[in-house]
């Protein structure tokens, strides 16, 4: 304090002063969004139900500005519980409203809940889906935009106009069906197409997707992969594409003529209307998978010229041959972050600088799958995720866990000597910098997801990996993004600053992986309890699992690292409790597998077995 004694106060006023400046022209938004299954869309010509938001095939668009405040009211019209995520929004010291099985109780048929949420200091392309019971298979995405405020420059003159286009894989099955069958001996093959915006391929004579341009104007496409498990790869016809947008990043702009887009991951090219008036195709096309047994897996749309008469012609544009992995690797190691671009905030995005940051924790984790009772599960480290009835942000907040997970029983840097399903929570320091090393010991492309933050992508190699990796690794301008692919039996190595309290959900985003057990949560913690480091839970907190009857006065918190108490011997989940909750062996609540699920546990816990096993 100076000798005037007026230095606090003039602190305080500089804070409230920088905070309303940086919530200048921030709008709250206000939706209401009802989802249902729709027996009358049929994408592909085969009647499957599709979830539908408000009626859309995909979803609504989520249109917003940097900080501006969202709630969106969702009324479950489906016949089964629904989680809605926000892939890509950070959630800042908000992981109430993640809208994962970690995070939240589902909303429970035939009632409502609002998400409450801002769109904190990010910018960007992403989506929004179904997180849970495999619903994302039927649909239910839409894109979102975070647009820049007016005082923060885009490195790229304003386009024309801006389409979305969500791309992704398609199977004719019903989704019930699907996840029925999804762990089987021979899962569910090879999609049946390619969607573009929820639309049959052009070449298959049902309505497609087209965009409307005009010669001489360029159009800002924000492209993401919304399919279950093949990356594709993206182009059009005699058109190349200028790269300016990776999830929120700006890149160094490089010019394409094909772009690989992996699942869940987004970006934003310009295409400029150089050539003759004329219909061009577009083309999404499977690469890393061999594809020859199903060509016409394809997705097909139209960019069609003002004054346009003539249908397109000519040969579809052929991309890199689906199996050149070196095309792929070295397209994503070009991607490099602008360090002079601006960024959602007020200053650039290079202001992290990741050359010279100290590492407080390295994961290394390896996604892998192992046959379990005449089926398959996915694991990380050897351990497949099993979601409990009561949600881990719940369980957190009231009783330290207890009774629900154990924190940092999971191995994070070495593989499990005998596989077990188990819910994996693990620690993240806050405000630490974390090295995780995604390892892909399966055989078919992976790629991984971490709510909660953006991170670096460092590197890429082949092999295993090892200390010397880094060697390998761009420290100077890695670009930053929420997803990254990860290649067949090869590796992928991030790093990331846990500045965000919460529980965070650490993914496969291939739905496969993720419905069979390739997750696992990170325990972010701040133990200050100034609501404005982590925000408390919503007066509209659902309760469900151990808190269905009301939630006890919460448990004062261990700090950040320290152990959580073991949870105390539970019997597994009744065949009635399964079908319930959304919790258990597979994430949702069909007899088989809830017997998977109190079969696997009685091998912990004999003592039950004969009682939970009386179906």
């Amino acid at each position: 304090m100076d000798s005037t004694g007026r230095r606090g106060p003039l602190i305080l006023w500089a804070a409230t002063l920088v905070l309303l400046i940086r919530n200048i022209g921030a709008a709250d938004i206000y939706l209401e969004w009802s989802v249902s299954l729709d027996s009358t869309i049929h994408p592909v010509n085969v009647s499957i139900p599709v979830i539908t938001v408000n009626g859309m095939f995909p979803g609504p668009l989520l249109n917003t500005t940097t900080n501006d405040n969202v709630q969106i009211n969702i009324f479950n019209n489906m016949d089964e519980p629904l989680l809605m995520t926000w892939n890509g929004i950070q959630q800042r010291l908000n992981s109430w409203q993640d809208g994962v099985s970690g995070t939240n109780c589902p909303i429970q048929s035939g009632t409502s809940w609002t998400y409450n949420f801002q769109m904190k200091d990010q910018i960007g392309s992403f989506f929004y889906f179904p997180s849970t019971r495999f619903q994302k298979a039927a649909g239910g995405y839409g894109p979102i935009r975070i647009n820049n405020r007016n005082l923060i420059l885009i490195p790229f003159a304003k386009p024309e106009a801006e389409y979305d286009l969500l791309i992704g894989d398609w199977y004719s099955i019903p989704y019930k069906a699907g996840r029925e069958i999804v762990g089987d001996r021979f899962g569910l093959g090879l999609p049946t197409a390619i969607l573009m915006n929820g639309k049959a391929p052009y070449t298959m004579g049902l309505p497609s997707e087209s965009f409307d341009v005009a010669q001489g104007k360029t159009y800002r496409l924000r492209i993401s992969n919304v399919g279950s498990a093949l990356s594709l790869n993206f182009r059009i016809q005699n058109h190349q594409m200028v790269l300016v947008e990776t999830e929120g990043s700006y890149p160094n702009q490089i010019t394409l003529d094909s772009l690989d887009v992996h699942v869940g991951q987004s970006y934003s090219v310009l295409v400029t209307a150089n050539q003759s008036v004329g219909d061009y195709y577009m083309v999404a096309s499977p690469t890393q998978v061999n594809s020859s047994s199903s060509p016409r897996t394809l997705g097909v749309g139209v960019l069609h010229y003002a004054g346009s008469t003539t249908p397109p012609n000519g040969p579809l544009p052929v991309g890199p041959n689906q199996l050149d992995r070196d095309f792929s690797v070295n397209q994503a190691k070009s991607i490099r972050w602008n360090m002079t671009a601006g960024a959602a905030r007020p200053n650039p995005q290079g202001t992290f600088n990741v050359t010279n940051v100290t590492l407080t924790q390295t994961f290394v984790l390896h996604g892998s799958k192992v046959a379990a009772d005449f089926r398959y599960l996915y694991t990380v480290n050897n351990v497949s995720y099993m979601t409990p009835p009561t949600p881990l942000k719940l369980a957190d907040y009231y009783v330290n866990g207890s009774g629900v997970y154990q924190l940092d029983a999971f191995p994070v840097d070495s593989i499990k000597a005998v596989s077990a399903v188990e819910t994996s929570v693990v620690t993240g320091i806050h405000k630490g910098w974390i090295e995780i090393v995604f390892k892909n010991d399966l055989d078919v492309m992976d790629s991984w997801h971490l709510d909660g933050f953006g991170f670096y992508v460092v590197g890429f190699g082949d092999g295993e990996w090892s200390s010397a990796s880094r060697e390998s690794y761009n420290l100077f301008d890695p670009v930053v993004r929420s997803t990254v692919q990860v290649y067949p039996g090869g590796w992928s190595a991030v790093y990331a600053f846990l500045d965000n309290p919460g529980m965070w959900n650490l993914r496969s985003q291939h739905l496969a992986n993720w419905y069979l057990g390739q997750e696992i949560y990170v325990r972010v913690f701040d133990p200050d309890p100034n609501p404005a480091k982590e925000r408390p839970p919503p007066q509209n907190l659902l309760l469900c699992g151990m808190f269905e009857s009301g939630a006890p006065t919460p448990l004062p918190q261990p700090s950040s690292g320290a152990s959580v108490p073991s949870p105390q011997p539970s019997r597994p989940c009744t065949k009635e409790e399964c079908q319930r909750n959304s919790g258990g062996y597979f994430h949702h609540g069909s007899e088989i597998h809830c017997m998977l699920q109190v079969f696997m546990s009685c091998i912990v816990i004999a003592k039950f077995c004969l009682r939970d096993l009386g179906y």
